[in-house]
């Protein structure tokens, strides 16, 4: 498991997240507040404050972690 924090800060960055999410073996979730949704789930992201950066909890091999990391690297604060 690994954690980072992302910035979304437009439709289109949401989009090309969850685009990677989908394409990533690894399970994804997103983490604001107290909220926990599926980082695969283009509607669930749409539910959270984007206005602040928000967590990212990985689970799989480390391998998968690292490129599915190296594939939003853009939106890690």
């Amino acid at each position: 498991m690994s954690e980072f924090q992302v910035s979304l800060a437009s439709i289109e960055e949401v989009r090309q997240f969850v685009n990677a999410a989908t394409r990533s073996p690894c399970e994804v979730d997103i983490l604001s507040g107290r909220y926990v949704v599926d980082g695969k789930s283009i509607m669930g992201l749409f539910s959270l404050d984007l206005s602040h950066p928000v967590t990212v909890r990985l689970h799989g091999s480390d391998g998968d972690q690292a490129a599915f990391r190296q594939a939003v690297d853009a939106f890690v604060k």
